[in-house]
């Protein structure tokens, strides 16, 4: 069962995932962008994969992201601050030049990798230059730990186009829970020092 037509709908949620949680102060919004946006890397990959093996991404995710919002609702560091005007413009500012390097980008992906789709090739991209955004403009270990997941499902989006193999989406599969464990471990190390 072919689900092609399901690529915009999952390319649209990648895109406002991605978007929220970077922008999003409540981390239970955040994990639950995560979570849609493990359903939609899911579909992009069963384009190339089939769909069990694709399946293996979405269990995965939502473990790790189930790992996350253990440590951090059991976590006693405050909250993130409300964000200044200021801050906000330069995220959408920065939000706005990582797409137009992804449009500029996809043309020559889909050239060299002519077997990838071309919302393959947007999800991916824009999911590894989001993840790198968030990364980069994280103070606080929990959005480091989503910014790192986002990144790495973008790379599991474009892989899967090149790399079909069970062993591959086992060792991605534990390659995301190992960052959510030892996220889990290293938030518990924070809520530590900040109560002593």
């Amino acid at each position: 069962m072919s689900l092609a037509f399901l690529s915009l709908p999952a390319l649209a949620v990648v895109l406002v995932s991605s978007v929220f949680i970077l922008g999003s102060s409540s981390w239970r919004l955040r994990l639950i962008a995560l979570g849609l946006q493990y359903i939609a890397v899911t579909l992009l990959v069963s384009f190339s994969w089939p769909l069990p093996l694709a399946a293996v991404k979405l269990v995965a995710g939502w473990m790790a992201g189930g790992v996350l919002g253990i440590s951090r609702g059991r976590s006693r560091m405050p909250l993130e601050q409300a964000r200044w005007p200021a801050e906000w413009m330069f995220r959408l500012l920065a939000t706005v030049l990582v797409f137009l390097a992804v449009a500029s980008l996809v043309p020559q992906v889909v050239a060299a990798l002519p077997q990838m789709s071309v919302m393959q090739a947007w999800g991916g991209l824009s999911l590894v230059g989001m993840g790198l955004l968030s990364l980069g403009f994280s103070q606080r270990t929990f959005a480091s730990l989503l910014g790192l997941l986002t990144f790495l499902s973008g790379f599991e989006i474009l892989y899967a186009v090149v790399e079909e193999s069970t062993l591959v989406a086992g060792l991605l599969a534990f390659v995301n829970l190992g960052i959510a464990l030892s996220g889990s471990y290293l938030m518990d190390q924070e809520t530590e020092e900040g109560t002593a």
